[in-house]
């Protein structure tokens, strides 16, 4: 898989959480432009699913298993939209913590993603 890609999801994942985290901070529910970020964020992780679809497609595999990866590669695209739908429903400062904590579990996933793919150390 292409660590650029994800390297860009890591990142745009994490500045998202600190966006959010810091309006949590503030006491502040997710705006329109957090919903913006969001959007970012999750059209980037829906451009390594395809990408890495196309590498499936090529004949290459993961070294940990292909089940595995498939399941971490659609958790990491639903990640954000999940945490977008529940902070619809938490218009408080508590729907920014969701994003934010969102975003860190994305970053996460894209770890272990690495991992599974074989360029981690796991």
């Amino acid at each position: 898989m292409l660590t650029a890609v994800i390297v860009t999801v890591s990142v745009t994942a994490l500045l998202l959480s600190a966006w959010c985290g810091y309006a949590a901070y503030r006491d502040s529910p997710t705006k329109d432009w957090h919903f913006g970020g969001m959007a970012v964020v999750t059209l980037v992780a829906l451009l390594q699913l395809v990408i890495s679809v196309v590498q499936l497609a090529r004949g290459e595999r993961p070294e940990q298993g292909l089940a595995v990866f498939l399941a971490y590669l659609i958790g990491a695209a639903c990640t954000i939209p999940a945490a977008a739908f529940m902070s619809l429903a938490e218009r408080t400062r508590w729907g920014s913590a969701i994003v934010a904590a969102g975003g860190i579990i994305l970053a996460v996933l894209e770890l272990r993603l690495d991992q599974i793919w074989g360029n981690g150390h796991g």
